[in-house]
């Protein structure tokens, strides 16, 4: 599938394999004044449709041949999760809807009662839409961020950290989805090894023979001194052509000159070895200081651009 040149933010894709049900929603939605319809018959129509424009709302049926709307929305999550999918539910279909807005759908109308709540949820929903993208036209204009955290040793403080990375990467434009997910997993290793070896002093050794005797000592620590009073630094910079993050702990250190070589590809089912091979091989540049205990991670832009 092509990328989409232009997205119209007046255009409302239905997509519903019946006609006469294409032509009632047509009829609800051309009451409300303002919209452009476009439909689709299934899923796989609606994707298609997609190489050549993006609508600024999805309005789906759940039951439909070839993809059904459920199916569409887990697509639509992960190849275009700035537009929302809202559903239309027939009788007997309350199920699926739950699974579907865990999925990542906005929100969902009964079939029997879509004159009467359609236009609020579509008002709802789209203003939200419209809020989001006024604001990545802002940030289209940042030239540059720069923030600073510190951790305690709280594994669970690491994915929504990483997580404000990967959106910041895109924000400033710096590479694409695929490149921020692969950045955000080189990240999520490097903290979890400055909070487990780093502070915690915990050996990837344990874990050769299964995870309950690392995470059993890993826990222990984390309430008794030294460890439980060292913290995490993280420092992140990012312009549309570079970011660099520092990722400093307060342990004893390591041996940079044993670090395992990043192009032995038998050290991706090491435990001792896989962090830092993903860090390399998602990293434009990883670093280490001469003590072992923090590494500078660099990402520059996917395509063209000057380095800063």
């Amino acid at each position: 599938m092509t990328n989409p040149k232009t997205t119209d933010l007046t255009t409302i894709l239905v997509v519903d394999d019946s006609q006469l049900e294409q032509r009632y929603v047509a009829r609800l939605l051309e009451a409300l004044g303002g919209w452009r319809i476009t439909f689709a018959r299934n899923g796989i129509e609606a994707l298609e449709s997609f190489a050549i424009e993006l609508p600024a709302l999805v309005l789906t049926d759940m039951r439909m041949p070839n993809m059904d709307g459920l199916t569409l929305v887990e697509k639509l999550r992960d190849k275009y999760p700035q537009i929302p999918v809202v559903l239309m539910t027939g009788s007997g279909s309350e199920r699926v809807a739950v699974e579907a807005l865990k999925a990542g759908a906005a929100d969902y109308v009964p079939k029997q009662s879509l004159a009467h709540d359609l236009a609020p949820v579509l008002e709802r929903v789209l203003s939200v839409r419209q809020a989001e993208h006024r604001r990545f036209r802002v940030l289209a204009g940042m030239t540059r961020r720069s923030s600073q955290f510190v951790l305690e040793n709280d594994p669970s403080l690491v994915p929504p950290l990483v997580a404000m990375f990967r959106e910041d990467l895109l924000e400033v434009g710096l590479c694409d989805l695929t490149g921020a997910t692969r950045a955000g997993i080189a990240l999520e290793e490097a903290l979890l090894n400055a909070i487990y070896h780093g502070n915690l002093e915990v050996s990837s050794e344990l874990r050769e023979n299964g995870d309950d005797a690392f995470h059993q000592l890993a826990a222990a620590r984390r309430t008794e001194l030294p460890y439980r009073d060292r913290r995490v630094k993280v420092i992140a910079r990012m312009s549309p052509t570079r970011a660099a993050f520092v990722i400093a702990d307060e342990g004893p250190g390591f041996d940079v000159s044993k670090l395992p070589d990043p192009t032995d590809l038998k050290h991706l089912d090491s435990p001792s070895g896989r962090g830092v091979l993903l860090m390399r091989a998602f990293m434009n540049k990883v670093s280490y200081n001469a003590a072992g205990n923090r590494v500078v991670l660099v990402k520059t832009r996917d395509r063209g651009g000057d380095h800063i």
